[in-house]
């Protein structure tokens, strides 16, 4: 994923931004919509060009925040552009004209590829047909979802219902998801202080990870998380940090973290949360939040206490 390497060549941010995606300049975003458009096109498709969306002859939409955020992440600058959204495009075409999965494949073809992703409430569609999918904290909704070898299908109640009791296909995913391999890891060390474990991939579900978190720490550093859990941030799809709460260097781990999942959230391809999680007993508790000025904590009776037992005990210490 390269998340620390020199990043890619971008126009100056006193360059007039786009309208719709704020991260590129109105020059890059006439790029990208341009390059879109041609792209479409030599597939044999016209599309209507809007800020952040382009739709079909058939009404169909196409997001272009992933793509944008792909784009302006490309170490390698606007010169890959061009062959970045062909290859997007022509994914798009091909999942689009290709017969459904949960058509061709069979039932367990299809449980080999299911696994739960956490994803921003937002980003599913007001149906009822995802009232099965449990909200692991505010603004969070965890579904079920295959993952294929071009796309990622996000399945609705009645796609699940025809594969089986949704107790027991939760269970598998999140048996899948515990089998994923690490792709990237690194111990990450902030300018104050702060350190956390970064874990990076191209997985579309290194992020809901997070749902099996003792698991996976266990993996990668070979202890188990103690009782006061770990402090966690997966700002987009492709990356989930986390620190173990062991003493008073969770505090300067919780700034660090915060400016983390807030600046990495903001220009990346499938955004999940911007904040700061404390995960304790396979719950989530929210500790950061957007201020007018910034990055703010805010923390519970609970976490508190935590707090205030964890710098007695380092006073004892002492």
């Amino acid at each position: 994923m390269g998340l620390f390497r020199r990043g890619p060549k971008r126009d100056p941010r006193d360059t007039p931004r786009d309208p719709a995606f704020e991260f590129l300049s109105e020059g890059e975003g006439r790029m990208l919509r341009g390059l879109t458009r041609e792209a479409f096109a030599e597939r044999g498709l016209e599309v209507t060009v809007f800020a952040d969306h382009m739709t079909d002859s058939a009404q169909r939409n196409y997001n272009l925040y992933n793509l944008a955020a792909g784009c302006h992440n490309d170490e390698r600058g606007s010169r890959a552009w061009p062959a970045l959204i062909r290859d997007h495009v022509d994914k798009l075409v091909r999942a689009m004209d290709a017969p459904s999965a949960l058509d061709t494949l069979s039932h367990d073809e299809l449980r080999a590829r299911l696994f739960p992703r956490v994803t921003s409430d937002t980003n599913l569609p007001d149906d009822p047909a995802f009232v099965y999918a449990p909200a692991p904290a505010p603004g969070l909704r965890e579904v079920l979802a295959l993952d294929l070898p071009e796309s990622v299908q996000t399945l609705p109640g009645d796609a699940l219902a025809a594969l089986g009791d949704l107790a027991e296909l939760r269970l598998r995913a999140m048996n899948n998801l515990r089998a994923l391999p690490v792709e990237e890891h690194e111990v990450v060390t902030h300018e104050d202080g702060g350190t956390f474990h970064l874990l990076a991939g191209d997985s579309f579900f290194t992020a809901s990870r997070v749902l099996v978190l003792d698991d996976l720490v266990r993996r990668i550093t070979g202890k188990d998380l103690g009782p006061d859990g770990a402090l966690v941030a997966f700002p987009f799809r492709h990356v989930l940090a986390f620190h173990p709460i062991t003493g008073m260097d969770v505090v300067p781990a919780l700034n660090a973290l915060a400016g983390f999942a807030a600046a990495r959230h903001e220009e990346a391809p499938g955004p999940v949360s911007p904040y700061v999680y404390w995960w304790h007993r396979r719950r989530l508790t929210q500790l950061s939040e957007r201020v007018d000025d910034g990055i703010g904590i805010t923390v519970g009776a609970e976490f508190q206490e935590l707090l205030e037992r964890l710098l007695a005990d380092d006073t004892d210490g002492d």
